[in-house]
């Protein structure tokens, strides 16, 4: 299904941040939990057969799968790089010196430059769905090889939105165990999506692609990669429509406007944590965040797929419009 330019840029000036009445249904199964809107998949949260938590499949305007299906399912036309990429997750690879953002799969034969820690699921908060939004609220721990160094609760509303969009308003708070937690200056995290390969802006083999990608500074494709920005939006084709992943740092979140780890092979994350790995004028370590035991950080964001690229979209006014309604 595709949607005229003009129609969109008329849609969305006329409801820039309209939600629509949709029936959500959230169903706990034995590893996930599956969410439906209006009685068709859009995402399952995955709480087991990984070393980490996450969101599998997006479902997109038309019914497009928005997000890599490799490591999860085998795909046509899918490189197998960085099998750590699942999808919609939420990690950091330095956490009092531990990774929490890769995987042993992904050093092939190669030891691990740090050790490996898991995100584990311990119960749920709060299941929920109904005719405006769903809901998933769990509790995890984060588990070193010393033990718990943090736990987490992560909550996620979904909603649907006009034009077959889907908006996902995720939230989570981290809590130091027991003695003082140093999340670390580095590249690899933290709020993380891997997009559609037909998405990218760098094909295999170096080619070209098709995906854009445009911050709230104005920056476009490679120049959005490590910059400051309240935003991000990547898009481009998929299934013959353009579509896209519009992606809000929450301006109360610590450090706003965060870095954004976006590449042309099509990861698209949020980096609260990342200043000098990223920015060689910056001081070493600079970008690294404290919390005390028993202390807590709570980050927010919002992802809008939607139709068009983010011009049409008119990211930067549903910005402000997320601003105005989550203060």
């Amino acid at each position: 299904m595709t949607f005229p330019r003009a129609f969109l840029a008329l849609s969305l000036l006329l409801f820039p941040a309209a939600l629509v009445q949709a029936d959500v249904t959230v169903a706990e199964k034995d590893d996930r939990v599956r969410v439906e809107i209006d009685g068709k998949l859009f995402t399952e949260y995955r709480f087991r057969g990984a070393p980490q938590v996450y969101f599998y499949p997006l479902i997109g305007p038309g019914g497009a799968k928005m997000t890599r299906s490799w490591p999860m399912e085998e795909a046509p036309n899918e490189e197998h790089d960085h099998p750590h990429h699942r999808s919609l997750w939420f990690a950091h690879g330095l956490v009092n010196g531990v990774d929490f953002w890769t995987e042993p799969a992904s050093f092939g034969k190669k030891p691990p430059t740090h050790p490996l820690g898991q995100i584990v699921h311990q119960k749920f908060l709060e299941l929920r769905g109904g005719a405006k939004d769903g809901v998933i609220s769990s509790l995890n721990h984060w588990v070193a090889p010393e033990g718990v160094l943090l736990q987490s609760v992560q909550t996620v509303r979904v909603h649907a939105g006009q034009n077959e969009e889907r908006l996902i308003d995720f939230e989570v708070t981290l809590t130091a165990a027991d003695k003082e937690v140093v999340l670390g200056d580095t590249k690899e995290g933290s709020m993380a999506v891997r997009i559609n390969e037909s998405m990218r802006m760098m094909q295999p083999g170096k080619k070209p692609g098709l995906g854009h990608a445009l911050n709230s500074e104005g920056q476009r494709d490679g120049e959005v990669w490590g910059k400051r920005a309240a935003w991000v939006d990547y898009s481009g084709p998929v299934d013959g429509q353009t579509l896209g992943i519009a992606f809000f740092d929450h301006p109360g979140n610590p450090g706003h406007p965060n870095r954004w780890h976006a590449r042309d092979y099509g990861l698209f994350a949020a980096n609260p944590f990342c200043a000098h790995e990223m920015d060689k004028t910056q001081p070493a370590g600079s970008g690294a965040r404290k919390i005390a035991p028993g202390a807590s950080l709570k980050y927010r964001y919002r992802l809008v797929l939607h139709a068009g690229d983010g011009a049409a979209a008119q990211v930067a006014q549903r910005f402000t419009d997320y601003c105005a309604a989550i203060p």
